[in-house]
């Protein structure tokens, strides 16, 4: 097994290798505005670090967020392109349960709550059992809407550090790792659970739209 891992849902380009045991080479930067110039760089940076060609990954896992529009694009397109490519399976899941696994490798051990930045002055978020158990769906909300729901947990990701007074409790890991991600994939493969289809989780409409009563120039 070779999984090749990749998100995009935050402000992270992150790529990753993990060959079912552990993670073999990593990748992460974070720049909200270079997702798409930074994510294949990436990829062929670990490759490399791992001494392996594309053609040696066997499957493709991608956070598919929730996350804001453009930037969650660039990591799903890639990965189900090289999955096509390949010929090989894409596995998608959530970009919270990600960040939540890294939590729990980090000695966080639950209840608690991964919060990333929605912008808008809101965040993405969901509340655990612990790290492998998500209650709910994940939502987006002003941080002042979900004070009461979130009271007295501890929060990681970084919309939890945006918001002190909501989150006081707040700690690392801020930001997603696609090693987390491939390290939860290979569990849920070797378990024989199921995944996420490589389809965007938004949440609710792009910053981009078409301006209402939009004015048309063209000849009739």
């Amino acid at each position: 097994m070779l999984l090749l891992a990749v998100d995009t849902a935050t402000p992270a380009v992150t790529v990753a290798l993990h060959d079912g045991e552990s993670v073999v080479a990593e990748s992460n930067q974070v720049d909200a505005r270079r997702h798409g110039e930074l994510l294949l760089p990436s990829v062929d940076k670990v490759l490399a670090e791992a001494g392996v060609t594309l053609e040696a990954v066997t499957g493709v896992v991608v956070g598919v967020g929730p996350g804001p529009y453009t930037g969650l694009r660039v990591g799903l397109v890639t990965a189900s392109t090289f999955a096509a490519v390949l010929g090989v399976p894409v596995h998608g899941l959530c970009t919270l349960d990600g960040l939540a696994h890294a939590a729990g490798a980090a000695g966080v051990e639950g209840p608690f709550v991964v919060a990333t930045d929605a912008r808008r002055k809101e965040v993405y978020w969901a509340r655990y059992e612990d790290p492998r158990t998500r209650v709910g769906e994940p939502a987006v909300d002003r941080p002042a809407d979900i004070a009461e729901q979130v009271a007295g947990l501890p929060a990681v990701g970084q919309g939890a550090l945006l918001y002190p007074e909501v989150f006081p409790d707040a700690r690392g890991p801020e930001h997603q790792s696609a090693g987390a991600l491939a390290s939860l994939a290979a569990e849920r493969l070797a378990a024989g659970l199921e995944f996420l289809p490589p389809t965007p989780l938004y949440l609710r409409r792009p910053d981009a739209q078409v301006p209402k009563n939009y004015k048309v120039v063209t000849p009739q």
